[in-house]
């Protein structure tokens, strides 16, 4: 093991609080009636309710939501049998999964018992703790007789993953694959080389997905598995076949596919050469494949590879699969997690694979050409569509199959409540899809000439969100999507520099004339500046030859608010223009303004920024309720911007009381009603929690919408222009495509107002 890597794994996980996990309340307990609640003489009550009624621990306790991750330390990943007590920050790190790929809470047991019926009847004993129970890192052959027997004596799902979690995830891989190469799974050939817990399952799945038994060999340490042998398991004797073949290099000749699940550098260059063509090799021996990929490469260049490591293309990852699975379980509260949920599993992870990868995940992965293909078979384990797609095919199925006993009835709600159990929210952006493709507009994207910029503009044509218009050089755009292979071939594209728009940029020049003849701007001046992309965009939009418009990714942001100012202007009851983004963070939406335009407002200006903020907030559907910021608490500390803030709070108070707004207040006491009621009880805010921030100047809301984006992962949608008469909004530089898009279907809202 590497010296460098030995020391930081130590320092990880023996830093700051030891380990990896902890127990956080869900309740108050700042006071004494709290605490007589939680405990004695409170708790008394659930305790009798459950009496009762058994089903009700599911009401009354965290049952529902916990799983136990049990070991007897006999198998650990990939270190043998090191014991229970060696094996624990193995189980704590299954937990930290569980908790942050599907908010599944665990405590980790380490039973220190080999004797299968005493390890069988404690697991049974502390069952009634847990919603689920992931059995892990047992050994074979004694994990298949403690996972039926559990299985079969609790009414709980139980489920080994070392077996049935890399049977799902490489099944999902398997059948992709095999589409890649036209293969039909009836008619492959299939050698799997290893012969313990996760190789037999493996196989199991295989068979189940359509793979004829007679077409497989197994291997283990003394060769093929055949029926001539007396040293093989009740289970290993499944795959024993009567074919006179002794060796794995006799064996593998001529298969499809490699199974690995042994040890590495046992698959030699000249095996790979033997298989079939197109072969599907997954080595999975960990932390050394059965062979490298490097090698594997160099062999043939006609093979799918997947490993288990993450430094590869195809990693093959158990959590792709076992925290959903145990979410979609327990969401239905079913009785077991059956053959029909595996597969379930299986499909729904095979089929997300297929779907379009979200820049998130490119990003993540530094690999922006991430797509189905031969190094894209299973999706990335960082791919926050997940949740989505695997725990309501689990919760389907267990409702199919019979095991659910809490069926679920609106499938739209169940997946929104699964995005806003990880902090992912789509909800509000979803009513604004809605509402733009219901009306959709032409919207001109400006600065084109930019990979995201043409992949968003693809997706709002296809999507119907509206019609993209993109301003740019039409050979160095063409150039750009075939190279990126996005199809652009029916989009409008204006390059605005071309003599062959010579009479538009005219038409336009005279526009911007006419407005500012008087400010400084001859006509040749202006035919100038409609050479450029910024002043041609907003021209296109004050002449109605478009709807909307977006920019700003190439562009500095005052060279967009600049010829908006200029040509559109800000609308005739407004003194102020202001910029607001919005946030999606594990505690819902927020809303901040302004973060971008308004380098010191006024008190005057301030309210004029609520006012804005306070109308588009309810444009997304959300009732605003909102803090006017400080580092003051209603006059605690005098100053300018206190004093500013208090102004402007009095000015809304006084002529716009049906804001709901109040300040001048710090950050924590905005955004801690407890904290805020127990302090200052007369706030208009009451006990109503705050979702939108007005910032005394520019600094503070940039500086903290930027360090929440950064260290606090919160995705922000903006700058959103507020106050002009027409929509022209503003892109971040790095905006990535699923923003440009959000910001495109606000821009077609915004144009179908009727403002506008």
């Amino acid at each position: 093991m590497d010296d460098l890597l030995k020391k930081q794994a130590l320092e990880y996980h023996s830093n700051g609080k030891p380990g990896k996990i902890e127990v956080v309340p869900t309740k108050r307990y700042s006071k004494q009636k709290d605490l007589s609640l939680a405990y004695t003489p409170g708790v008394a009550f659930p305790c009798l309710e459950i009496e009762k009624n058994p089903e009700d621990a599911y009401k009354y306790t965290a049952k529902g939501n916990l799983v136990g991750v049990i070991t007897n330390g006999t198998a650990v990943l990939g270190l043998g049998n090191i014991g229970a007590e060696a094996g624990k920050p193995v189980m704590e790190g299954k937990g930290l999964l569980f908790k942050i790929f599907s908010d599944i809470d665990v405590f980790d047991i380490e039973v220190n018992e080999t004797n299968i019926d005493d390890f069988v009847k404690t697991v049974k004993a502390i069952a009634p703790t847990f919603g689920g129970i992931n059995l892990e890192d047992i050994k074979a052959p004694e994990c298949f007789e403690i996972e039926n027997r559990l299985k079969a004596e609790l009414n709980i799902p139980v489920m080994h993953d070392d077996q049935h979690g890399t049977a799902i995830i490489t099944g999902a891989g398997l059948i992709n694959a095999l589409e890649l190469v036209n293969k039909d799974i009836k008619d492959i050939k299939l050698f799997v080389s290893g012969a313990g817990a996760a190789a037999c399952a493996c196989t199991r799945m295989y068979i189940q997905l359509g793979v004829d038994i007679n077409n497989v060999l197994m291997a283990d340490v003394n060769g093929i598995l055949t029926k001539d042998r007396t040293d093989l398991s009740i289970v290993n004797k499944e795959f024993a076949t009567d074919k006179d073949i002794k060796t794995l290099e006799e064996g593998i000749k001529g298969a499809d596919v490699f199974l690995g699940l042994s040890a590495g550098g046992v698959l030699k260059p000249h095996m790979l050469k033997s298989m079939a063509k197109n072969p599907i090799v997954f080595a999975m021996a960990n932390p050394n494949p059965e062979i490298t990929y490097e090698d594997a490469m160099a062999t043939r260049d006609d093979l799918i590879f997947a490993t288990g490591r993450s430094d590869y293309p195809n990693q093959i990852n158990n959590v792709l699969g076992f925290p959903y699975i145990f979410r979609g379980a327990l969401d239905v509260r079913a009785s077991a997690i059956n053959e029909e949920m595996k597969m379930a599993a299986v499909y729904a992870i095979a089929a997300l694979a297929k779907e379009p990868v979200p820049d998130i995940v490119k990003k993540a992965y530094n690999n922006e050409n991430m797509s189905f293909g031969r190094k894209y078979i299973v999706p990335i384990p960082l791919d926050p569509r997940l949740i989505e797609f695997v725990p309501p095919a689990i919760a389907k199925a267990a409702m199919d199959s019979g095991v659910a006993r809490r069926p679920i009835l609106d499938w739209d709600k169940y997946k929104q409540s699964l995005l806003e159990r990880m902090g992912i929210d789509h909800a509000i952006m979803r009513g604004m899809t809605a509402k733009a493709k219901s009306n959709p507009k032409r919207i001109v994207f400006s600065d084109a000439n930019n990979i995201n910029v043409l992949q968003a503009a693809r997706i709002v044509k296809d999507e119907n969100i509206g019609n993209p218009i993109l301003v740019g050089d039409k050979k160095r755009l063409n150039k750009l999507a075939a190279e990126y292979k996005i199809d652009i071939s029916d989009l409008n594209i204006i390059d605005n520099t071309n003599d062959s728009v010579a009479e538009q940029r005219t038409k336009y020049a005279k526009l911007f004339f006419q407005k500012r003849e008087r400010s400084g701007i001859s006509m040749v001046g202006a035919e100038r500046l409609m050479l450029d992309k910024n002043y041609f965009g907003v021209a296109m939009v004050e002449s109605g030859d478009v709807d909307a418009m977006i920019s700003g990714i190439t562009s500095p942001y005052a060279d967009v608010i600049r010829p908006a100012l200029q040509i559109v202007g800000k609308r005739d009851e407004v003194n102020k223009i202001a910029g607001m983004y919005l946030l999606r963070t594990k505690k819902g939406p927020y809303f901040f303004a302004d973060t971008s335009i308004n380098m010191d407002p006024t008190a005057e200006d301030l309210v004029d920024i609520s006012l804005l903020t306070k109308e588009k907030v309810e444009e997304f559907g959300v009732k605003p309720v909102m803090a006017m910021l400080s580092y003051s608490n209603f006059g605690s500390a005098k100053g300018k911007t206190s004093t500013k803030v208090k102004k402007a709070i009095s000015l809304l108070h006084k002529n716009h009381s049906d804001v709901m707004i109040d300040g001048e207040m710090q950050a924590n006491f905005a955004l801690n009603k407890d904290i805020r009621i127990e302090r200052y009880p007369f706030s208009k805010l009451g006990d109503k929690d705050v979702n939108t921030l007005i910032f005394p100047n520019l600094s503070s809301g940039n500086i903290v919408y930027k360090t929440l984006q950064e260290i606090g992962s919160a995705e922000a949608i903006g700058p959103i222009v507020m106050g002009l008469k027409k929509p022209i909004h503003v892109l971040q530089l790095s905006s990535s495509v699923r923003e440009i898009v959000d910001m495109a279907t606000i821009a077609v809202v915004d144009a179908g107002k009727s403002r506008y």
